[in-house]
């Protein structure tokens, strides 16, 4: 099993900043990407952001977010971050972080409780 944390959510302006965290915990071993998405509201979950554990991995971003949000992972502490820059009111959403884990037969993904972003206008 894996748990996942997530930290740093919060109330901005629009135009601001927020850095979200996720640490990850248990057999970690079995996880080979890290990311995340977000729902708001009546809507079905996005996933905004991921990017694999390997060295040299190149993120994957939603073009809703490219080119404003930057996925970075510390595999030594086992945590993913999401920089969310030049946020906007349809930002808001509940944001989670996701491993997807593989055994070498199976695989799924983990999920954390999700924090809250809500970007003022």
């Amino acid at each position: 099993q894996v748990q996942l944390v997530e930290s740093g959510g919060g109330l901005v302006q629009a135009g601001g900043s927020l850095r979200l965290s996720c640490a990850a915990s248990g057999n970690v071993g079995s996880i080979y990407a890290m990311g995340w998405a977000r729902q708001a509201p009546g809507k079905q979950r996005e996933l905004v952001a991921t990017i694999t554990r390997a060295r040299g991995a190149i993120p994957n971003y939603a073009d809703s977010v490219r080119g404003r949000f930057t996925i970075s992972l510390d595999n030594a502490k086992n945590t993913v971050y999401l920089q969310m820059n030049s946020l906007k009111p349809e930002d808001t959403a509940v944001y989670y972080c996701n491993g997807d884990w593989t055994d070498g037969t199976f695989g799924g993904s983990y999920w954390g409780q999700g924090t809250q972003v809500t970007v003022s206008s």
